[in-house]
């Protein structure tokens, strides 16, 4: 398996190419008590500082629980292609009209009557750590070099070619 750390332009290009092919993650808060509480979550984008979107219901528990304590886990996975992603950081609350319009999506109205509704908010996620794991030939390779490994305790090369690294932004 080979490791990357990416900084900079080409961390940002990581995460917001992952995260937005993925699109619905899992979103935990109140990370100081366990189980972690987490819920599904549809990303609105990924902008270009990395800084992770997605519209909320103001009065919602996540809400609350990013109002008394606001470092969250992102966890988004792309079965498809068999990439991975983990992203901590810190989530920011907007109630201001300008980033709801901004950020408002139609994808969002069987949760809310219009972007005037009183109970929408923003939810801003600013990564301060991410990792992501990529499995370069898929599963069916990954299922056919673990059970390689496991019947001849033997590596055979295509696990070499799985990918996993930092996301340094």
């Amino acid at each position: 398996m080979s490791k990357e750390n990416l900084i900079h332009r080409e961390a940002i290009n990581k995460l917001k190419e992952i995260s937005e092919k993925a699109r619905v993650c899992l979103f935990a808060t109140n990370l100081k008590r366990l189980p972690i509480e987490s819920r599904p979550m549809v990303l609105k984008e990924c902008d270009e500082d990395g800084n992770l979107w997605f519209i909320s219901g103001s009065h919602s528990k996540k809400n609350t629980d990013i109002e008394k304590d606001n470092r969250v886990q992102l966890f988004f996975t792309n079965k498809d292609s068999s990439e991975y992603l983990s992203v901590y950081g810190h989530a920011f609350i907007y109630k201001d009209r300008k980033t709801i319009e901004e950020k408002w999506s139609n994808m969002v109205k069987p949760w809310f009557e219009s972007k005037e509704d009183p109970s929408v908010s923003i939810i801003r996620v600013a990564p301060l750590n991410s990792y992501y794991w990529n499995t370069k030939n898929g599963k069916i390779a990954g299922i056919l070099s673990y059970a390689w490994a496991t019947l001849t305790g033997k590596e055979d090369g295509v696990l070499d070619q799985n990918v996993e690294g930092d996301i340094k932004i």
